[in-house]
């Protein structure tokens, strides 16, 4: 198994991730247009846990750099049903956070992650990831 930037998609990565996609939420159908737009899009950076020759996880990074400093957005983390419990989420989410500090540093990262999934909050704070009480808004447009 082996972690790499998603620069480019075959038909066989977009129908991968969009099946990620769909264990990660119900709530959007996620087309190939998105998942092509996410990987044009110099500022965000999508990885992707590749085991013989397919896409068994992946978590995106998106970079904004604001007037309080660069700051870095973790999503839509997951791991394929048949592959949990074997670190790949840990693997990701290391490999999300050295490519941060090498690329990006210095960089404040920041999640957000459902409460009924204990596992992927417990994995975040057990990498350092601290709980932050605020107001969080969604607008959709």
């Amino acid at each position: 198994m082996e972690i790499i930037e998603l620069n480019t998609l075959s038909e066989t990565d977009l129908t991968s991730l969009a099946s990620l996609m769909e264990e990660l939420t119900s709530e959007k159908t996620v087309t190939s247009g998105m998942l092509l737009a996410t990987v044009s899009d110099p500022s965000t950076h999508l990885f992707a846990a590749v085991e013989d020759g397919r896409i068994i996880g992946c978590a995106s990074l998106c970079v904004s750099h604001t007037p309080t400093g660069a700051k870095g957005g973790i999503e839509d983390v997951v791991v394929g049903s048949a592959f949990r419990g074997r670190h790949i989420g840990r693997m990701l989410m290391e490999h999300i956070i050295e490519y941060a500090r090498r690329e990006f540093s210095p960089i404040e990262l920041h999640l957000t992650s459902r409460p009924v999934r204990e596992t992927a909050n417990r994995l975040y704070q057990t990498l350092g990831f601290c709980r932050y009480e605020t107001n969080y808004y969604k607008l959709q447009l």
